[in-house]
C-alpha cells in the first residue's frame, strides 16, 4: 500500500494546481475549435453504456495528470484489494464486497478463509423460490387469498435502491402485483401506502439488518397492528410478513418465520445493498430472472472497472473528471439529469449512494482534508428539469458538470416522442458547452439592450451517457458505474467511503429526546436554550 499523505502533498495534485491556472481559462469553443475530433476521441466504452466526455472543461494534458494522481495513490491497488476481499472498511474492520453479490457461480471470492460466494447464490436461489411462489399464486394469505400487495418496509439503503429500481424496471413488472414503499417514520408515509390494500391480500417486507433501526420497526409494528386489527389471528403474521435481516430472534418474536428471513452480510453496506435480498421486493416486481438479468448489468461494469486501462475506464474517467471540478474548480454540485421518465428516482438513489459515501472531511489517518471532497448530488428526468432549474445551469453564477443518460430506444415508442426527447438530450449538452455569444445574439437584431439577457456563456460542463435500451441490465450497469464513481474519487481523497458515521449523533439525540416529548411529567430538559425551548412548545400543543 502506498504511503499514507493527503492527496494534495502528492507531485500530480500540485502539478494540476499548476495545470489549472490555465486550464480554467480555457473554453470549450476553443478546443473543440482547434481539434477537429474531440468529439469523437474523448469517448469510451464498456458493460452497454458509451461516454462522450469531449464537453468537459479538460485537455489531454489535464487527463495525462489525473491519471498520474490515481497512479500515485495506488488506485490498481485498492480496486484489487476491494475486489479481492480486503477490509478496507478500516473504520469498522470490514471488507467491502458487494461486488460479490453478482459475481457468478463459479467464482471464489475469500473473506476471513471462507469462499463466500456459494452464501450468496443459495439466499438468490431461496429468494428466487419465493418470488416464484407469490408471482404464481402458490403462497396463500391466512383466509387462503394470493397476494397482490407488496409493502417493503426499510429506511435508506433499504428503501432508496429498492423504489427506484421498482420505478426504473415498471414496464418489466407483473402488473398484477401492486408494489408500495414505506421508510419515513411519519405516519402520513405509512397510513397513505395502505389505504386502499386489503390485509388479507397484502404481503409486508420489513428490511433491517439488525432489525433494532428504530424508523423501520416503527412502521413494521404499525404494519403488523393494521393486519392483526383485521384478520386476528397472530398466526397472520407469518403469512403476511416476510423479513430481510440477520437477526433470528428478533424476527421470530415479531411473528415471522424464520424460513422467510433473507439474510446479508456485513460486507455489504446499506447503500451497496439493492442487489442483496434488500432486493426482494426488485424480484418480486421484475421475477428472478430479470433480477439476475440486472445483477449481469452489475458485474459486466465490475469487470471493466477492474481490466480496461484507466485512459477507457468509464468509472476512472468520470471520477477523475468529477473529481478536477470538485477539489480543483470547487464545484459544489453534480446534476444527474436522466432522459427516461423511468429513471425519476434515480438522482434520489445516488444522492445516498454519492454523498453518505464521500460527504466527509478527514482521511482515513483522521487528518482533516484542506480540499473539496463530495459534490451534492441532484437532479430531475428531462425534459422538465429544462422547464425548472436549467436557467440557473445555463446563465447563473454556479459551475454545475452535468450527466445527461440517454437510451436509444423508448420503451414506450409513440409518434416522435422520442425523438424529440433525445434531440433535447443533445441539444442541451450542446448549449451548455458552447453557448451564444453577444456578437450571436445581435446578429439576430436583438436589440442592443436586451443583448446581455440573451447571451448564454457556454463552457458548462456535461458527460453525455448513451445506452441502447432501459433494460434490467442496463440499470444494474448504470448503478456499478456510479458505485465505482465513487470508490474511484473516495481512493483518490483519501476517505473513508464506506462507512457513515455523520448519520449517528443525530440518531443518539432522538432517542434523548423521545422520551422527553412523550412523557406525562415535565421533563428536566439539558439541551440548549433553543432545543428546550422547542420541546417545550411542542409539548404545550401535544397538550392542547
Amino acid at each position: 500500500m502506498t504511503e499514507r499523505i493527503l492527496p494534495s502533498r502528492r507531485p500530480a495534485w500540485t502539478a494540476l494546481q499548476t495545470h489549472f491556472q490555465s486550464a480554467q481559462k480555457l473554453h470549450l469553443r476553443d478546443l473543440f475549435a482547434s481539434d477537429p475530433g474531440r468529439g469523437t476521441r474523448m469517448t469510451a466504452e464498456g458493460a452497454g453504456v458509451f461516454l462522450d466526455y469531449s464537453k468537459n472543461r479538460v485537455t489531454d494534458e489535464t487527463l495525462k495528470l489525473l491519471i498520474a494522481l490515481a497512479n500515485e495513490c495506488d488506485l490498481k491497488g485498492r480496486i484489487k484489494a476491494m475486489f479481492g476481499g480486503e477490509k478496507i472498511n478500516i473504520t469498522e474492520n470490514r471488507a467491502v464486497l458487494h461486488t460479490a453479490l453478482r459475481a457468478p457461480r463459479t467464482a471464489t471470492i475469500t473473506v476471513d478463509g471462507k469462499n463466500i460466494v456459494p452464501d450468496v447464490h443459495e439466499t438468490l436461489d431461496r429468494m428466487s423460490s419465493f418470488c416464484d411462489r407469490i408471482r404464481s399464486g402458490e403462497w396463500k394469505g391466512h383466509t387462503g387469498k394470493p397476494i397482490r400487495s407488496i409493502v417493503n418496509i426499510g429506511i435508506g439503503g433499504s428503501d432508496l435502491g429498492p423504489v427506484m429500481a421498482y420505478e426504473a424496471l415498471r414496464h418489466y413488472t407483473k402488473r398484477e402485483l401492486t408494489f408500495r414503499f414505506v421508510s419515513n417514520v411519519d405516519g402520513t408515509d405509512f397510513a397513505e401506502a395502505v389505504r386502499d390494500l386489503d390485509p388479507t391480500e397484502t404481503l409486508f417486507i420489513v428490511s433491517s439488518k439488525t432489525f433494532t433501526t428504530l424508523e423501520t420497526m416503527t412502521n413494521a409494528q404499525t404494519a403488523r397492528e393494521w393486519l392483526l386489527s383485521a384478520l386476528r389471528d397472530p398466526a397472520a403474521v407469518a403469512k403476511h410478513f416476510v423479513a430481510v435481516s440477520t437477526n433470528a430472534d428478533a424476527v421470530s418474536a415479531f411473528g415471522i418465520d424464520t424460513a422467510n428471513m433473507f439474510g446479508f452480510w456485513d460486507w455489504v453496506g446499506g447503500r451497496y445493498s439493492m442487489d442483496s435480498a434488500i432486493g426482494l421486493s426488485t424480484m418480486l416486481a421484475v421475477g428472478p430472472a430479470g433480477f439476475r438479468d440486472m445483477l449481469a448489468g452489475f458485474h459486466a461494469m465490475d469487470e471493466h472497472f477492474q481490466t480496461a486501462a484507466f485512459e477507457k475506464n468509464l468509472p476512472v474517467l468520470m471520477g477523475l473528471i468529477g473529481l478536477w471540478y470538485s477539489s480543483f474548480f470547487e464545484a459544489e454540485t453534480v446534476a444527474v439529469l436522466p432522459y427516461d421518465q423511468y429513471l425519476k428516482r434515480f438522482p434520489a438513489y445516488l444522492q445516498q449512494l454519492t454523498m453518505e459515501s464521500n460527504g466527509k472531511r478527514v482521511t482515513l489517518g483522521g487528518v482533516e482534508v484542506d480540499y473539496q471532497t463530495g459534490a451534492i448530488y441532484w437532479g430531475e428526468p428531462g425534459t422538465n428539469g429544462q422547464h425548472s432549474f436549467y436557467q440557473l445551469i445555463h446563465q447563473g453564477t454556479k459551475l454545475i458538470p452535468c450527466d445527461f443518460l440517454a437510451f436509444c430506444k423508448s420503451l414506450n415508442p409513440l409518434g416522435r416522442h422520442h425523438d424529440l426527447l433525445l434531440a433535447n438530450v443533445f441539444a442541451q449538452a450542446e448549449a451548455l458547452a458552447f453557448g451564444k455569444t453577444a456578437e450571436q445574439v445581435k446578429a439576430d437584431g436583438v436589440p442592443d439592450w436586451l443583448v446581455p439577457h440573451k447571451t448564454f456563456p457556454g463552457n458548462r460542463p456535461s458527460n453525455t451517457l448513451m445506452l441502447e435500451k432501459l433494460t434490467p441490465f442496463a440499470l444494474g450497469s448504470l448503478i456499478a458505474l456510479y458505485e465505482h464513481i465513487v470508490f474511484t474519487q473516495g481512493v483518490i481523497w483519501d476517505l473513508g467511503s464506506f462507512d457513515q458515521w455523520g448519520v449517528e449523533l443525530g440518531k443518539v439525540l432522538a432517542q434523548r429526546i423521545v422520551p422527553e416529548l412523550e412523557g406525562s411529567t415535565e421533563p428536566n430538559l439539558k439541551h440548549d436554550t433553543s432545543t428546550n425551548a422547542l420541546i417545550r412548545r411542542y409539548r404545550a400543543a401535544k397538550k392542547k
